[in-house]
């Protein structure tokens, strides 16, 4: 009998060797949610539209081995000229499995492409949260962490640190 082997560059390995680069999310997960209504009921009768501001940031830490949590922090703010409107915290986090990848490789992974996977879930558990408190869903536009993570990496480059600090 012949045994099967594959190649990969110069590496040989025999069927089944379990050397490849693989990612991939085990679970994803509601870390911390709150909301605050700090006017109501008389924010619904306010003519204004509140203005929004949206905050991000993304951590990302070594659970087990091969395993890293990433956590999406969204902070909004809505506030017109009679105070908060609402006010909404969201930590949404993903664990994600990680083998046989370059070391240098994960931070990249942890902070531009990990969020870009779980983004559309966080967005959708932030605009429920929004509108079961009664305001209209808060719908946030797609987000590039890619271009984020660059960006800070380049600026840490410059300022002569050695890692980007991870927000967005």
């Amino acid at each position: 009998m012949v045994e099967e082997t594959g190649t990969l560059g110069d590496e040989q390995f025999a069927n089944g060797a379990d050397n490849m680069p693989q990612v991939g999310i085990i679970s994803q997960y509601v870390k911390d949610l709150s909301f605050e209504n700090p006017n109501s009921p008389a924010v619904y009768q306010w003519q204004v539209q509140p203005q929004i501001d949206v905050q991000f940031n993304i951590s990302s830490n070594k659970a087990a081995d091969d395993v890293y949590e990433v956590v999406l922090k969204v902070d909004v703010r809505a506030h017109g000229d009679q105070g908060v409107a609402f006010a909404v915290e969201l930590a949404y986090a993903g664990l994600f499995g990680i083998r046989n990848v370059p070391e240098e490789q994960i931070q990249p992974f942890c902070y531009a492409e990990a969020p870009r996977l779980i983004f559309p879930f966080a967005r959708r558990v932030l605009a429920d949260a929004v509108r079961d408190g009664g305001f209209p869903p808060l719908m946030l536009e797609p987000i590039d962490f890619a271009g984020l993570y660059m960006q800070q990496a380049q600026q840490a480059a410059q300022l002569g640190e050695g890692q980007p600090a991870g927000q967005a």
